[in-house]
C-alpha cells in the first residue's frame, strides 16, 4: 500500500471515505504515526470544556495515552479544567498538524483514570514536576511569581529525600469518543472531512461538506 493511501488518501491526495479505515482509531494511528515524523510535538492537543452554565474554555494538554479505552491527560483535580469536568462531564479534543495540513476532532463524556493509572504515570515524572503538582494549586490566585518560587522551594525541601507520592488531587482524565472527524486541507478551501458517529456499538462513517 503507498504512502498516500496508507493515511486513508486517495491516489489524487484527497482524504477519501472509501480508503479511510472504517475503524476512526486505527485512522487515527495512521495520522498520529505520520504527525510523530514531523512534528515535534504530536502529543499536544487542545481540550474543551464547559461549565454548568454552557461556558466554554479551551486550553493545550498533553495526550500521555491512547487506545480503545479513550485518550488520556493529566491534571491537577482542583485546576479549572477539573471542575468543569466534573459539573459538565463531556470535553472535546483538537489535534493540529499543520505541516501535513491535518487536524483530528475527538467528542464524548470523560472519565477519571483510575487511582493506580494516576500513580503509574506520575511515578515517570521528573522529580521536580512531581514537586511542583504540591507547589502549584492550579489555577488559584497568586500574588507574585516569587511566592510560586518560594513555594517550589518549600516543598523541595520537604521532600530532599526525594520520595514524592502522588497527591491526592492530582491525577488523570480519560476522553471516550463518542464522535471523531478528520479534516485534511484542500486546495481552494474544499477541504476533505470525514465524521465517524457511534452507532450501535459500531461507527459510521459520512463526508461532510467543508
Amino acid at each position: 500500500m503507498g504512502a498516500a493511501q496508507s493515511s486513508g488518501a486517495s491516489d489524487n491526495g484527497h482524504l477519501d471515505e472509501r480508503t479511510a479505515d472504517p475503524d476512526p482509531l486505527a485512522q487515527f494511528a495512521r495520522w498520529y504515526a505520520r504527525a510523530g515524523e514531523v512534528v515535534a510535538a504530536p502529543e499536544a492537543m487542545a481540550l474543551a470544556t464547559a461549565d454548568v452554565q454552557g461556558r466554554p474554555s479551551v486550553r493545550m494538554v498533553l495526550l500521555k495515552s491512547w487506545d480503545r479505552d479513550g485518550f488520556v491527560f493529566f491534571t491537577n483535580y482542583d485546576g479549572r479544567k477539573s471542575r468543569e469536568l466534573d459539573v459538565n462531564p463531556e470535553a472535546a479534543l483538537l489535534f493540529y498538524w499543520e505541516a501535513l495540513g491535518y487536524q483530528v476532532r475527538i467528542e464524548g463524556p470523560v472519565t477519571r483514570t483510575t487511582d493506580a493509572e494516576s500513580d503509574a504515570y506520575y511515578a515517570t515524572r521528573d522529580v521536580g514536576s512531581r514537586i511542583g503538582a504540591y507547589a502549584s494549586h492550579q489555577s488559584s490566585p497568586i500574588g507574585s511569581r516569587s511566592d510560586l518560587d518560594a513555594a517550589m522551594a518549600e516543598w523541595t525541601a520537604t521532600f530532599a529525600d526525594g520520595d514524592v507520592p502522588r497527591p491526592e488531587w492530582w491525577g488523570g482524565w480519560r476522553v471516550v469518543p463518542r464522535a471523531y472527524e478528520f479534516w485534511q486541507q484542500g486546495t481552494n478551501r474544499l477541504h476533505d472531512r470525514l465524521r465517524y458517529d457511534m452507532v450501535d456499538e459500531g461507527w459510521r462513517l459520512q463526508r461532510l461538506q467543508p
